[in-house]
């Protein structure tokens, strides 16, 4: 990967990271399915209107919107509002990281080496330290459901791949279409009528920042441009460059809502991190390593 892709995919995740944070400020406001339903409501809307269909089956470009929408964001959105703080959710969500690897290993039979091996059981390591976290910050059942949603995140990676589209800014718009219907019907059946019949009180300054700052550099900008590095590199090398995604997501929750950050998350983040640097160094550290062994033997 090129210094200045590395440096592209880092600033992604610094926005991503600082997302949940953004999530957290629109849940006290709005009932999760709503708050996401939302969100890709006004992605979608007006751009769809200025911008041709991408020329590929539907079928890939659904699948993503659903898995992406309802799959990933929905199911997260209801883990936050189930407990689950901000940071330790941007945590747990790199789970994703793995599902992903493994998914592309099955189905797009992409290789897996022995240091990616040794960085993913490093990270997963990070990440199980979450589970002795007991500042209030984690709840079972919202755990449960943000661990759902970060199998919906590896499948939307082996989507884009097998998608291989060349028009990722118009695939990820039209995507957006189809979350909205059925992330608005969940909303109704949780909550019921209060949906549509409070929807005015509910939009207030939280909301709005909320959504504005989740529809335009996270999701517009963001997986746009994320698509096109998954596009142009494997999975298994541009998905954990995700992990960072943990270290601005503690430090956006610190900044916002003044989370504690304890041993056990700095642990698991700085566990997070020498686990991605042996992912993208990883082969060229066992490759001096092999030939310095080969010198003196």
């Amino acid at each position: 990967m090129s210094i200045r892709d590395l440096f592209i995919a880092i600033f992604i995740t610094f926005i991503w990271g600082l997302n949940f944070s953004f999530i957290k400020m629109g849940l006290s406001s709005l009932n999760p399915f709503l708050l996401a339903s939302l969100r890709f409501f006004f992605c979608a809307i007006p751009l769809v209107f200025f911008i041709k269909p991408p020329n590929i089956s539907f079928k890939y470009v659904a699948a993503y919107g659903l898995f992406f929408g309802v799959g990933l964001w929905g199911i997260l959105y209801l883990g936050m509002f189930y407990g689950v703080s901000a940071g330790v959710a941007s945590i747990t969500l790199n789970l994703g990281v793995f599902f992903a690897v493994i998914f592309s290993f099955f189905i797009l039979k992409e290789q897996i080496k022995v240091h990616n091996i040794i960085a993913f059981i490093l990270a997963f390591i990070g990440i199980a330290l979450i589970f002795l976290i007991t500042d209030g910050s984690v709840t079972l059942l919202g755990m449960l459901f943000v661990i759902l949603a970060s199998v919906s995140l590896g499948v939307i990676q082996v989507i884009v791949k097998k998608a291989n589209t060349k028009e990722a800014f118009s695939f990820l718009i039209y995507s957006t279409l189809f979350p909205p219907i059925p992330l608005f019907l969940l909303a109704y059946l949780t909550q019921g009528e209060d949906v549509i019949t409070h929807f005015a009180q509910s939009i207030d300054t939280n909301a709005i920042i909320s959504l504005a700052f989740q529809v335009y550099p996270t999701t517009l900008f963001g997986y746009w441009v994320w698509n096109l590095l998954l596009k142009k590199y494997p999975v298994s090398m541009i998905m954990p460059i995700s992990l960072l995604i943990p270290i601005f997501g503690l430090l956006g929750s610190y900044i916002f809502f003044a989370e504690e950050i304890g041993v056990y998350k700095v642990l698991s983040c700085l566990i997070i991190i020498l686990a991605l640097a042996i992912n993208i160094y990883g082969l060229k550290l066992f490759g001096k390593l092999a030939l310095i062994r080969k010198t003196y033997t």
